[in-house]
């Protein structure tokens, strides 16, 4: 088994457009992520996916990219799109990982990449994602933090925007120390095969309702292993953020 490391970078966005080019101290933003999942140790390959002529020649100055189409409705299609194409190139096999890194996290943790390959020891585990315990408050209510519950072997029962679950007879203000509540790192892993098949799904009522992919799948009837992790990667989302992280 081999692991593919896939870092989806789209030019186009609304509330930053270029991003993935922004340099942080002397280094693009996608430049930085590329060389976190290198330090890893886990990818027998990693390569950046993106549907921008600018994005691909600046990542083919350091490392390996590959163009994808701008229809993609999310960046798992884009990694499948990407693993389809490296097949042959790469010999990846059915039961092969494709990790999802995020294309906006320049200081995403090595670690953190590490604990997601490791839910793979287990080879019943198809796809995988990280989780973190929530311990603010204003995080618990912001429709921005994906929340998830767990059953007792750690697999995702349901993803939302909303806080779950609702702490019944206790004031919202007691909610965070009354019980575990866990935010959605939003890195996912999955087998190849796998991969595939996800992609082919229609997209269902909850995915509509609460915008989470991930939901499309849980419909689906298709399992999503969680493992905690106590280190906070922090997405660049607005020149706002970066302006901060600088």
């Amino acid at each position: 088994m081999q692991f593919i490391g896939i870092i989806p970078a789209r030019y186009a966005s609304t509330r930053f457009p270029g991003k993935p080019l922004v340099e942080i101290k002397g280094k693009s933003m996608i430049h930085r992520v590329y060389d976190q999942a290198l330090e890893s140790g886990c990818f027998a390959a990693v390569v950046v996916a993106t549907d921008d002529e600018r994005i691909y020649k600046h990542v083919e100055k350091f490392g390996h990219v590959v163009y994808t189409s701008p229809e993609h409705p999310s960046g798992t299609d884009r990694c499948f799109e990407a693993a389809a194409a490296l097949k042959d190139q790469w010999n990846i096999q059915p039961d092969d990982v494709i990790v999802n890194i995020q294309g906006d996290e320049p200081f995403i943790y090595p670690e953190q990449i590490q604990d997601i390959c490791r839910c793979f020891d287990n080879k019943g585990v198809a796809i995988a994602t990280l989780i973190r315990k929530i311990d603010d408050e204003g995080a618990l209510f912001n429709e921005n933090v994906v929340k998830v519950v767990v059953d007792n072997s750690g697999k995702a029962l349901y993803f939302s925007r909303s806080p779950i679950p609702f702490f019944r007879g206790k004031e919202k203000k007691d909610w965070i120390t009354g019980a575990d509540y866990y935010k959605h790192i939003g890195m996912y892993a999955y087998r190849f095969k796998v991969l595939k098949e996800i992609t082919r799904l229609k997209r269902g009522f909850l995915e509509n309702t609460e915008s989470l992919e991930q939901l499309r799948w849980l419909e689906n009837g298709f399992q999503i292993h969680t493992r905690i992790t106590n280190l906070e990667s922090h997405a660049v989302d607005t020149p706002e953020d970066l302006n901060h992280f600088r």
